[in-house]
């Protein structure tokens, strides 16, 4: 009888471990980023009282957590204790969290300051204003965002992407191009697949959600260590493996493609490996996607492995490498292709790799020093076949655009964090990017036949192979004037060789919490970035001679004021208003009167390569009023509602002030989305997500249609820049699925179905000059389009 009772007890504690999940993490101080050991940390809302406290490291295991979303306290003597709410916890994979401690003003030794986190703010502790925090459950979540990070962006209050077929983001009216990428703490190139060169968007993103953690998404008078900017950061960082045991994934969706991801402990310093690797569906079922019909093909992988502590300090290697291609046949393609004519062959190939070394180690008790070596490379090939005389006896086939692009890039980066005191924090450090530039470019485009061969002249726009540099030094602090009252300021420091321009940019901003649940911040900053690298070496013939005309042009300048208010509403509902001025000059312009301006560039794949002899004369200016609403998941439901009033406005060398094609006047989100525990041990969850979406159109150029007939190729009326608009941006998204956790094993399934423009509303893509049919055609977006999903875990 005791025997069978011992297996009883055994049988039925197995499966109660198997009905609960683990919560696993790291607890550091804020300002110093050292561990805190000791440390408590509390399980909140449930029967009986579940807590541990961090070890040496700051590392801490709280096992047999309920399954569901779970809240924990983590409390230490002479720190402001957080709760951090929303943590869902799965019986196929521990839950991982990272907190930071902020150590209470006046330090008391037996006294715990309360306050709570929010993804209200950044991480990033220097940073004041118009930042806010996400996370992997957010990507995975949100209806209609096919696991992009660039998608999941553009439901913020200040962000425009009224775009189906892309995932540029649009900040505030800026080029997507003023988008600085970060991963792992140094600049990247754009992150996509499909990419081209000088774009910081693309078709589908190479960034796998699965491997990242907790990032900040900053849209202005951004902190001083991020520089060659003037739109916005992405500021993104991978995760840690579990260093305590093997973990698995499988994943399958339209967009994400086939994936299958590992990670576990790396030696005995509590070490771990993380890596994942994607396979596009489309390639392997052998359809089109994203509004063509020919296959796109697309693979990444993402690593990141963390040797653990030692004497030398802490090592990580970190990584990502995505290829993609696809082929536009026009004996294939539909009529409204998105990105095809049906008398052209185009193939397109393209890459995208980053791998770093980091490395950091503690100076002391309180600061740190780290590095960062890095590699990159972002490469992509065109090429575009038209035939002449199609379907006759003379029909015949000529290369009429060649594209060969290669960008590299080494970037060091290092930097010194000391915590002073309780009340003040300094940052130091310098980055430094060496880029080769690899491009031949050739087009025939609005060429003249001057070799009377019958075909317009094959005109090399460009073929370089340059070398440069930029330098970023800078240095901030923050300094917590009172209880209420905290300042971050720093300098940021800009030098370009190619132009040999030297900027300094000063940084600042104040944040004052008047009470608990009122906070007031405002924000300024002077940023710098080059005119893009497709413009700056494209040939002008002179003399007989191919000269670089735009070669020495300065940096573009924008500067930045903010003016902030958060409120907490109530428990878990939290609103925010913030008011931006952005003033933006040394543009590049045309030497004559004309409408063009840099500012206008990034509307599209690529950049127009007619403008040269430019000079840094235009102007411009963003404006504008954001308003958030939101709810953040708890009693099973989450909502936000994002709202955005502004205007964007350019002045070519004409003088004339003219909408800039991301001018679109307002943009509305509405998200929400309810979980239902069902089952009888309510360990399952059916959920459902919905998002909305409305945005006025974005302002076009008007075909000159009979220049354009005459001429055989599109030309716009550049008069009227801009001067129309699309209609508005209209869609509506559904999403629901069914999680399901195991009640004996260490595992657990996902799935869903996300019902994408469930209207079928006919948005906007562009209107162009078609040469087949003699006129302006209109192109529409991505009409409805079901996604579906699936991922197993254990």
């Amino acid at each position: 009888m005791k025997k069978i009772t011992f297996v009883f007890i055994v049988v039925l504690g197995y499966i109660a471990s198997a009905q609960t999940g683990t919560i696993k993490g790291f607890v550091i101080d804020k300002q110093s980023e050292t561990p805190l050991p000791g440390a408590t940390i509390e399980l909140l809302n449930v029967e009986q009282a579940i807590g541990v406290i961090t070890d040496m490291d700051g590392y801490f295991t709280l096992e047999n957590v309920p399954l569901g979303r779970q809240m924990i306290r983590v409390s230490f003597i002479g720190f402001e204790s957080i709760t951090l709410p929303n943590i869902v916890v799965t019986s196929g994979k521990d839950a991982a969290v990272n907190v930071s401690l902020t150590e209470a003003f006046d330090r008391l030794d037996e006294v715990i300051i309360t306050s709570e986190t929010s993804k209200a703010q950044a991480i990033n502790k220097l940073t004041s204003v118009s930042a806010r925090q996400f996370g992997v459950e957010e990507v995975t979540r949100f209806s209609g965002g096919r696991s992009d990070v660039g998608r999941l962006a553009a439901n913020f209050a200040g962000v425009s992407s009224p775009d189906d077929s892309r995932n540029d983001i649009v900040i505030r009216g800026n080029s997507p191009v003023g988008l600085l990428w970060r991963l792992e703490g140094v600049p990247i190139p754009s992150p996509n697949h499909f990419s081209t060169i000088g774009t910081t968007g693309g078709p589908v993103s190479a960034l796998n959600p699965n491997l990242l953690k907790n990032s900040d998404f900053i849209t202005s008078a951004f902190p001083s260590e991020y520089g060659n900017a003037i739109g916005g950061v992405f500021d993104l960082g991978f995760r840690k493996g579990n260093i305590d045991t093997y973990e698995f994934t499988g994943q399958v969706g339209v967009f994400s493609g086939l994936e299958a991801m590992a990670e576990g402990p790396l030696g005995k310093n509590k070490g771990s490996f993380l890596v994942s690797g994607r396979y596009s569906m489309a390639s392997i079922l052998g359809i089109g996607a994203g509004g063509t019909s020919a296959t796109p093909n697309y693979y990444d992988l993402s690593f990141n492995v963390d040797f653990g502590k030692s004497k030398l300090g802490n090592f990580s290697l970190f990584g990502i490498v995505g290829f993609s291609d696809i082929e536009f046949l026009g004996d294939d393609i539909e009529e409204d292709d998105l990105f095809a004519a049906e008398d052209e062959n185009s193939y397109v190939d393209s890459g995208f790799g980053v791998i770093g070394l980091k490395h950091q180690i503690s100076i002391g008790s309180n600061s740190f020093l780290r590095t960062i070596a890095a590699g990159s490379f972002t490469q992509n090939e065109f090429q575009e076949d038209r035939f002449i005389d199609k379907d006759t006896s003379q029909e015949r086939i000529i290369t009429y655009t060649e594209a060969d692009n290669t960008e590299s890039r080494f970037t060091f980066s290092t930097l010194f964090n000391s915590k002073l005191s309780s009340k003040s924090t300094l940052r130091t450090g310098v980055l430094i990017e060496n880029f080769g530039v690899e491009s031949v470019q050739r087009d025939r485009e609005k060429q003249p036949d001057n070799n009377g061969d019958g075909d317009p002249d094959l005109f090399t726009f460009t073929d370089i192979d340059e070398n440069l540099n930029i330098i970023q030094p800078y240095i901030q602090g923050q300094f917590r004037l009172t209880k209420r009252l905290t300042l971050n300021a720093g300098v940021h420091g800009q030098y370009g060789s190619l132009n040999e321009q030297l900027v300094l940019e000063p940084r600042a901003g104040l944040a004052y919490k008047a009470s608990q649940n009122h906070r007031f911040s405002f924000g300024f900053g002077l940023h710098h970035q080059p005119v893009s690298l497709p413009l700056l070496f494209l040939n002008e013939e002179i003399n007989g001679q191919l000269v670089q005309t735009n070669k020495d042009l300065d940096f573009v300048r924008s500067t930045h004021y903010v003016l902030g208010y958060d409120v907490r509403i109530s428990k878990g509902w939290r609103g925010k208003v913030e008011v931006y001025y952005q003033d933006i000059d040394n543009a590049a312009v045309e030497p004559f009167s004309s409408s063009y301006s840099s500012l206008t560039e990034g509307a599209n794949f690529g950049f127009e390569n007619d403008r040269v002899s430019l000079v840094n004369e235009g102007t411009g200016y963003n404006q504008g009023i954001e308003l958030t609403l939101e709810k953040f998941f708890s009693d099973g439901y989450y909502g936000l509602l994002t709202t955005s009033l502004f205007e964007s406005k350019y002045k070519g060398s004409d003088g004339i002030e003219r909408n800039t094609p991301f001018n679109n006047g307002y943009v509305v989100n509405l998200l929400a989305g309810k979980e239902f525990k069902i089952g009888k041990a309510k360990k399952n969850v059916l959920f459902f997500d919905t998002k909305l979406t409305v945005s006025g159109g974005r302002y076009y150029t008007p075909v000159n249609l009979e220049a354009s007939q005459a001429a055989g190729y599109e030309i716009l009326r550049e008069d009227l820049a801009f001067s129309e608009q699309n209609d508005d941006y209209f869609r509506w998204d559904v999403k629901f699925g069914y999680k399901i956790n195991s009640k004996s094993k260490k595992r657990s399934h996902q799935f869903y179905l996300d019902f994408q423009n469930v209207t079928n509303n006919e948005n906007i893509f562009t209107r162009r000059y078609n040469r087949l049919t003699n006129r302006v055609d209109q192109i529409d977006q991505i009409g409805f389009f079901p996604d579906f999903g699936y991922r197993f875990q254990f």
